[in-house]
């Protein structure tokens, strides 16, 4: 067991013949004393800073695995909303080709049937054409026949005319 400056003070040493000076020597154990009481309280105030930093340096590290425990945590997280994100996009992009392609083929289809309906309405105004042509060149032919110049031949006396209605009356 350790000393304490209360047994450095109560020591009492046995008297002999020429033995040490009693006053240097009570001098000696009281400068002790009081650097040993000096020593003791900067241990105690140490072991009490030891103890403060101990618990300190124990939250500090349940803070760190905390802390770690929750990087780990958040990258997991964030890994699996990444994936998430992949998936979600790849599936915004085949859905996104499914209508592209259907929108396309629709417009193929249209532009098929639009050519094929100019295609035929080529057709129908060829006959119109031809037909109207025909028609035309018909009603010349009647302008031109000699028809016309015995009609301007023909002459009627119109007094003979009125005789006919005035009897018939």
């Amino acid at each position: 067991m350790p000393l304490t400056p209360l047994d450095i003070n109560n020591k009492e040493f046995s008297k002999g013949f020429r033995g040490y000076n009693e006053d240097e020597v009570n001098e000696f154990l009281d400068q002790i004393m009081k650097d040993y009481e000096i020593l003791l309280g900067e241990k105690k105030e140490l072991e009490f800073k030891f103890q403060t930093s101990s618990e300190k340096v124990g939250h500090f590290t349940s803070i760190e695995e905390t802390l770690h425990k929750s990087i780990i945590v958040a990258q997991e997280a964030a890994e699996e909303v990444r994936r998430n994100s992949q998936k979600e996009a790849k599936l915004i992009v085949k859905e996104a080709e499914k209508n592209a392609d259907r929108i396309v083929n629709e417009a193929l289809t249209k532009a098929r049937r639009i050519a094929l309906e100019i295609e035929e309405l080529k057709k129908q105004s060829k006959v119109f054409r031809n037909r109207f042509k025909m028609l035309v060149e018909a009603q010349l032919d009647l302008i031109n026949t000699d028809d016309w110049d015995h009609l301007m031949e023909y002459n009627v006396d119109a007094t003979a005319i009125d005789r006919i209605s005035v009897t018939e009356d």
